[in-house]
């Protein structure tokens, strides 16, 4: 059932409800604590006594009396009294027969109904019957405490005035509804809006930007909603270039394992069928296989970097170590290599221990990562720097070369997986800065780069102490 159908129910239902509840409540409140008699009921019971007496013809006090006493035991509140038109009683129940002059008989109808609401007061009502030309007078008098006190000061003749009286009540109980109804319509038409434009949300069709000025839930349902969209767009993004990143690192990957391993097919065929001139020829031929094969390992533990997803930092391990002796026993490791490519080395670690909270595995592979980057891109520039400084709660590693650098269009990008830049295109699946950021971040650190082409081009990490 729709929300808009359940809100008529619900609205139809509870001016339904509260009507009856208010009609049963107030007769049986009237019944329970309205006692007493109405002029109604007063005019009954005259009308019934007046019409005894003229289908008995009891005009004679011996005739009224057992009549009159009859009624008196019925309703011992009330006095009743029968006289005659000179004002003198022929029969009144409480005993009394002293004439009435008129001045008497108006006095005591004179202040209804004003004394119908004060204590103390006596009510009279008359009624008059004729026999033979001659009028007799029924006069009916009780204390006001009998009369019942919920009663009106006026009486409709005619079903306008009640039409006119109910309308305002009408009115009354309907203006709630009608508010709460058009509460709940705004409140349905908005949420209709947000079921509509959640519907909408998918790869295909442009998501709907809900506004809603209101302070309540459903705005910050419409909030909430507006953020999620944008999340959601942004992450596709990230998955389309993500997607388009792994297409192009299959294509640079299988172009990177073909070329080393037809090299090493080549040169292993060589050997096989000895086809070198000297020893020297076949060195050589075995250096050729033995690089190309530590190429393609590092290939192959790139793509096993990719398989882990890069640094999972629920495993780190905080160990106070020596970060200027790591750095001292990575770069021993790369001596030969600078040798061979006659780079200049510029290397300026402190003698003095600077000893920083680290997973010391991490940070060596983090290391590694720009000390392979730097051979890698930069050895056009024949320079390497490693450089370890200090501030006051920080640690800084600064790995430099002046080769061709990063163009200023893919500095934005440099760090994210699978990239690589136009100008630093070569070997490699663009997982290595990835994961030295990924290392300086799981250290609650940050990697910084800058670059000016054959200049200096500096990767710098910085680790708190």
């Amino acid at each position: 059932m729709k929300l808009r159908t359940k809100l008529w129910l619900l609205v139809v239902t509870s001016i339904v409800l509260s009507l009856t509840l208010f009609i049963v409540l107030s007769v049986w409140i009237g019944q329970k604590y309205n006692q007493g008699y109405s002029l109604n009921s007063l005019d009954n019971i005259i009308s019934t006594t007046i019409r005894q007496m003229q289908d008995e013809q009891a005009f004679a006090k011996d005739r009224v009396q057992p009549i009159l006493d009859n009624a008196h035991q019925q309703d011992p509140q009330l006095r009743f009294e029968w006289i005659a038109s000179d004002g003198i009683p022929i029969y009144d129940t409480s005993g009394q027969s002293i004439p009435y002059s008129f001045k008497e008989l108006a006095d005591r109808v004179t202040h209804l109904p004003t004394n119908l609401w004060t204590d103390g007061e006596q009510i009279t009502l008359a009624a008059s019957t004729d026999k033979d030309g001659q009028s007799y007078y029924l006069l009916v008098s009780l204390p006001s405490e009998a009369m019942e006190p919920g009663q009106f000061y006026f009486f409709m003749r005619t079903y306008k005035i009640l039409f006119t009286l109910a309308l305002p009540l009408l009115l009354a109980f309907l203006t709630p509804y009608l508010l709460s109804l058009w509460f709940f319509s705004s409140m349905n038409r908005r949420l209709r809006k947000l079921n509509v434009a959640l519907n909408r949300v998918n790869l295909q069709s442009e998501d709907i930007e809900l506004q809603d000025n209101a302070k309540d839930e459903i705005s910050q349902l419409n909030m909430h909603y507006n953020q999620m969209t944008r999340r959601i767009r942004m992450q596709i993004t990230q998955i389309e270039q993500f997607e388009s990143r792994r297409k192009v690192l299959l294509s640079n990957l299988s172009h990177d394992l073909r070329t080393p391993l037809t090299m090493i097919l080549g040169y292993a065929e060589t050997i096989r069928v000895e086809h070198y001139k000297d020893t020297r020829e076949l060195k050589s031929s075995v250096k050729i296989i033995l690089q190309h094969s530590r190429y393609m390992e590092s290939l192959l533990n790139q793509i096993l970097d990719v398989s882990r997803q890069g640094v999972d930092v629920r495993n780190i391990r905080f160990v106070h170590e020596d970060l200027s002796e790591l750095i001292r026993k990575v770069v021993a490791d790369y001596l030969l290599i600078i040798d061979e490519d006659n780079l200049n080395l510029d290397f300026n670690i402190p003698e003095t221990e600077l000893v920083v909270p680290m997973d010391v595995l991490l940070i060596e592979r983090a290391l590694r990562n720009l000390l392979d980057n730097a051979l890698r891109y930069g050895n056009e520039g024949r320079y390497l720097g490693v450089q370890l400084t200090e501030e006051e709660e920080t640690a800084i590693i600064t790995i430099t070369d002046k080769g061709k650098g990063v163009n200023p269009e893919d500095r934005d990008y440099i760090f994210d997986r699978f990239y690589r830049s136009g100008g630093r295109v070569g070997q490699g699946l663009g997982m290595g800065l990835s994961i030295v950021k990924d290392v300086a971040e799981a250290h609650q650190g940050s990697v910084e780069m800058s670059s000016i082409p054959y200049q200096e081009t500096a990767f710098q990490i910085r680790l708190p102490k």
